[in-house]
């Protein structure tokens, strides 16, 4: 949950796509409690029908966009490929670029601080989001997390990820490469985001999952369907008993006259007071936007 432009802590705790050729889609998606609604103009889309449905996305955000809470992005085509440049080329053109994209298969921290600078040098303010999804990915991905100050979340893409290792694609073999994408998310001070749970009809799978990941450190997690959004913003937000918890440190702390705090027998150091206010400040952002 790190900050958003806003300058406040942006949820993530759970996000959905819809396909770049089906506008009408949009607003159903901002609707159904996702944090993240991204608009996809890769894998959802045939390569006869990139062309429309860059222009059809990008047209989207022409568009005032409701100052709902929910983080809009564009996840675009790989950029060493003809259609991620040309995405990259349509967005440099766009009257209003999308606030934010998702940038697929990223290999390097090269690609990403180049395209950084090339947003730079043209006054595009649009975020970056990177999916880590390949062997070479995960290898760079303590070097990719740093290699943008636009960079929010990584994303990890476990559908290609398993089969690049040949894994069978369950918790257990896919357990290092996320707890790796963790840990370098928290050196940069990101958040991380894991892939979808495909089986729609076991949500209790989906929750002891979406459970493991935030005990890893993983801020949420993606949907294929409205149905499991509101167990993944249930398993990645605060509970309630939480927020009282961090409210009450962080009375005490702000009382105190001492940079020292022991509250429930427990010291209460920096990083720990900076988790506190984290949790209030998504709290109520998530309160303000009726849950």
């Amino acid at each position: 949950m790190t900050n958003s432009t806003s300058g406040g802590f942006q949820p993530r705790r759970s996000f959905i796509f819809a396909p770049g050729t089906n506008p009408a889609m949009f607003p159903k998606a901002l609707a159904s409690g996702a944090d993240i609604v991204c608009i996809d103009l890769e894998d959802a889309i045939a390569p006869q029908h990139k062309d429309e449905a860059r222009e059809k996305t990008l047209k989207l955000f022409h568009e005032p966009q409701a100052d709902d809470g929910v983080e809009r992005m564009v996840r675009i085509n790989c950029l060493r490929t003809r259609d991620g440049y040309a995405d990259i080329l349509a967005i440099l053109d766009s009257p209003v670029p999308p606030p934010s994209i998702m940038l697929a298969k990223v290999v390097s921290p090269d690609e990403v601080a180049s395209l950084d600078e090339l947003f730079t040098e043209n006054d595009v303010a649009t975020r970056l989001q990177v999916i880590i999804e390949t062997n070479r990915g995960l290898e760079a991905c303590h070097e990719i997390a740093r290699s943008s100050n636009r960079i929010d979340a990584l994303f990890f893409g476990g559908v290609d990820m398993a089969a690049e290792l040949r894994a069978g694609g369950d918790w257990n073999s896919l357990v290092y490469a996320r707890a790796r994408l963790a840990h370098a998310a928290a050196n940069a001070g990101l958040d991380v985001i894991d892939v979808p749970y495909l089986d729609l009809n076991d949500l209790d799978g989906m929750r002891a999952e979406a459970e493991a990941c935030a005990n890893l450190g993983f801020s949420g997690k993606g949907s294929i369907h409205p149905k499991q959004i509101p167990i993944l913003n249930e398993v990645f937000g605060p509970s309630e008993a939480q927020v009282a918890h961090a409210r009450r440190v962080i009375a005490e702390f702000e009382a105190s006259d001492s940079g020292l705090l022991v509250v429930d027998g427990k010291l209460i150091e920096k990083p720990v007071l900076r988790t506190m206010y984290r949790l209030v400040d998504v709290a109520e952002q998530i309160a303000a936007r009726g849950g």
